[in-house]
């Protein structure tokens, strides 16, 4: 927003905080690239326009590209201001949700609001919970658990071909390892039991059925406390190429007292989760445990394989 003519690739490399850092801790150009193209990817996704830029003498040629944000797209009209405090207030209240629950029209009459400028009120903005939704069932499920009121939805499980159909009270939404978890009493198996919301498959029904609120006390300790004992207990051995993204992403969740060079532990949960995750990372990451870990893997690799010798 800085400038009208945009700013290159290398620059933003070269001064942005984070892209700095790695490239100063030895990241390799292809990593610092690959996060760079998610990284835009990700912001125009969540509504901010990034402008690309080419040649002044010829728009098309974009070998030395450059990029910016309109700064049109965050100007406020002038007969509008805000107090400090009622900037804090207006924080608070867009920051609880992720962007996906807002529409376009706040989502930038919030960022004008943030790039504004004017100091704000900092000791209410300490108070604001942060939910990032990615799970279209996060928010029928949230109103379940509100209601006290019972839920059914159809439910993949790991390693299985079909949904299973699962009646649950809802007890409390919990966030571990950057994914949203329903943790509730399952009528099926009359017990407790943890449900990734990205397993969910089809629409969520809140049924009539009610139970007892209280039945929500303490549900979400004990919903962090079962996932963690779950990481604890199984962890994966891979290795990763020096200054790759695999490397820049890993290393930040290994264990460190379990790690060595380019050796790494990874606590994980759910294991087909986390085989898409590697498996994405393509040859920069090698699995050596535990096995069917690695045949997930293995088995992702083939079929995107398969996949590309159709369609060329």
């Amino acid at each position: 927003m800085a400038t009208e003519q945009g700013v290159t690739k290398d620059t933003i490399l070269g001064s942005v905080s984070g892209y700095r850092e790695q490239a100063e801790a030895g990241a390799r150009r292809e990593a610092l690239e690959k996060m760079f193209e998610r990284d835009k990817e990700n912001l125009r996704g969540l509504g901010v326009p990034i402008e690309t830029i080419g040649d002044y003498a010829d728009p098309d040629d974009l070998r030395e590209a450059r990029y910016r944000i309109p700064p049109t797209e965050y100007e406020l009209p002038a007969d509008i201001s805000f107090t400090p405090a009622e900037l804090a207030v207006l924080t608070l209240a867009g920051g609880v949700w992720g962007e996906q629950t807002l529409s376009a029209g706040a989502r930038s009459g919030l960022r004008k609001i943030r790039s504004l400028g004017i100091e704000v009120d900092e000791p209410i903005i300490g108070f604001a919970p942060r939910l990032d939704l990615h799970d279209s069932s996060f928010l029928p499920l949230q109103r379940a658990i509100e209601q006290a009121r019972e839920v059914e939805f159809d439910y993949l499980r790991p390693g299985s071909d079909r949904p299973r159909r699962r009646r649950v009270r809802p007890l409390a939404l919990v966030e571990f390892e950057a994914r949203w978890h329903l943790f509730g009493w399952d009528a099926g198996v009359d017990a407790e039991r943890t449900f990734l919301l990205s397993r969910i498959v089809a629409d969520v029904v809140m049924t009539r059925q009610s139970f007892d609120a209280a039945l929500r006390a303490g549900a979400g300790e004990r919903a962090l406390s079962g996932l963690r004992d779950v990481a604890r207990r199984q962890s994966a051995d891979v290795t990763v190429v020096p200054g790759t993204e695999a490397e820049l992403r890993l290393r930040r969740r290994s264990l460190a007292e379990a790690s060595s060079g380019r050796r790494l532990r990874i606590p994980f949960v759910d294991l087909e989760v986390l085989a898409d995750e590697l498996a994405s990372y393509g040859p920069e990451v090698m699995v050596h445990a535990p096995a069917d870990l690695r045949d997930a893997v293995v088995q992702r690799l083939r079929g995107a394989l398969d996949r590309s010798a159709v369609t060329s």
